[in-house]
């Protein structure tokens, strides 16, 4: 995601950074607060409430930026392999389905060149031909990309990229107190009880399989959904969905049309109706909704990647050029004092 820009009165800036970061700080403790004390209920009413909002808003502010494509037919393609994809029960032939998605977005979005192109293509085929022998590695792909891949790890790097670009040590704060709450959550179990039995049901239901998924791609065998996984991925989850809406400098809600609005609200709602109504029927309509929005979010994650990337080789040369600048005054008078031993002995 961009980050703001400054704005002409430093000290209103500052003011209003300030204040969205206490913002984002309290947020993010409330959802690893919640995630410890109801974390089956919280994982459901996350999924179920707030990402259809999120679904249709990021939608909107993608489509109104192209997509990150060159051509904004593609989306229509991807949203389209979404929807296929969201009905196919083949674990590894939905699998291929992200993956491949995911490196043809790649290709038209984060590379520069056809020789850049075709690099990425050729690893990535390369990639594919160790995951089909593997066996299980297209299915463990096509589990973890539409949940932790894209809810967590895309996450934590636009929070990245955006403290680097800021160059917000508040901002970087953050990061780490993301960081800290996942490994809170992994390395002190909690021991919340089910208040809801059916919300737990149906969560196992629908993200049963990350354990499992987690467990071949980490080499733990017997990895299940239980109250700790159950945690992290409630946590990261409303995190995630918090964390897109209280970007107001992004989103840019006022210059939204109100008729847009109006109907995201609308189809937002009806959505969440529509689960508790039919959860079963509701459920395959949010996983193809969900699908689209990730499929239509791959340009802007490729590029993100890339981006990353970029700063980490331009950090790495900075570092390298300032060091050597500093070791190289030290050198010169060893160089001086050579000279003149050389000059004495002729």
């Amino acid at each position: 995601m961009s980050t703001p820009a400054l704005t002409s009165k430093p000290c209103h800036g500052l003011v209003i950074m300030r204040g969205n970061d206490a913002i984002h700080l309290g947020l993010m403790l409330l959802a690893l607060a919640a995630a410890y004390l109801v974390p089956f209920e919280l994982l459901l009413l996350a999924y179920v409430v707030l990402g259809p909002a999120h679904y249709f808003t990021e939608i909107s502010w993608l489509h109104d930026r192209s997509y990150y494509l060159p051509h904004r037919g593609i989306a229509v393609a991807l949203a389209i392999v979404a929807v296929v994809a969201a009905l196919i029960d083949n674990a590894s032939w939905f699998g291929f389905a992200m993956w491949g998605a995911l490196i043809v977005c790649a290709m038209l979005a984060a590379t520069t060149s056809a020789v850049e192109s075709m690099l990425l293509f050729m690893a990535a085929i390369a990639l594919s031909a160790i995951m089909y022998s593997s066996g299980s590695s297209l299915a463990v792909i096509g589990i973890l990309i539409p949940t932790l891949v894209h809810v967590s790890l895309f996450t934590l790097i636009f929070m990245v990229l955006g403290a680097y670009r800021s160059g917000s040590r508040v901002q970087a704060t953050l990061v780490v107190v993301y960081l800290a709450a996942i490994a809170t959550i992994l390395l002190l179990p909690q021991t919340a009880e089910i208040r809801i039995a059916s919300f737990a049901r149906v969560g196992q239901d629908y993200f049963g399989n990350v354990g499992p998924a987690l467990g071949r791609l980490f080499g733990v065998p017997g990895l299940v959904l239980d109250t700790r996984l159950t945690s992290l991925l409630a946590f990261v989850y409303t995190y995630h969905y918090l964390n897109w809406f209280i970007k107001a400098d992004v989103i840019r809600r006022t210059e939204v049309p109100k008729a847009r609005l109006a109907a995201m609200a609308a189809a937002s709602a009806a959505s969440t109706a529509l689960y508790f109504y039919d959860y079963a029927f509701g459920f395959t309509f949010l996983l193809a909704l969900s699908l689209i929005h990730i499929l239509l979010e791959f340009p802007l994650d490729s590029l993100a990647l890339r981006q990353l990337g970029a700063a980490i080789q331009g950090s790495a040369r900075g570092w390298h050029a300032a060091r050597t600048a500093t070791a190289a005054p030290r050198s010169r008078p060893a160089s001086s004092t050579a000279s003149k031993r050389a000059k004495q002995s002729r």
